[in-house]
């Protein structure tokens, strides 16, 4: 394997950060799809303010997992060319814990 230059990054890592954004992207895109289904394609919801209240949830979902993904890869990026610390899972948490409280009012309201 050849010796890189200071300060550059392997290109295999740069595009692992990419790939992993684009995953990012693609659960953002399935959030956005899904609560505008719950929006406009489900019918019989037990309440249409629970139904909007869940459509919008997840496309405010959607749009803070494209937001977060994007600022992690900019992180990524970042500390791979500078050598600073990775981004921690505190975001990655906080969707986490959205997704379940999401999950549940979904089924009971179901």
């Amino acid at each position: 394997m050849t010796e890189q230059p200071p300060g550059s990054v392997d290109a295999r890592f740069t595009m692992a950060a990419e790939r992993t954004l684009l995953a990012w992207l693609r659960t953002a895109l399935g959030l956005l799809a899904a609560g505008v289904a719950v929006l406009h394609v489900v019918g019989d919801f037990a309440s249409p303010v629970l139904q909007t209240t869940l459509g919008v949830s997840l496309v405010l979902l959607g749009g803070a997992s494209a937001a977060l993904g994007a600022w992690r890869w900019q992180r990524v990026t970042r500390a791979l060319s500078d050598g600073g610390p990775m981004p921690g899972p505190v975001g990655i948490w906080v969707l986490v814990g959205a997704f379940v409280v999401l999950a549940v009012v979904f089924a009971v309201a179901r």
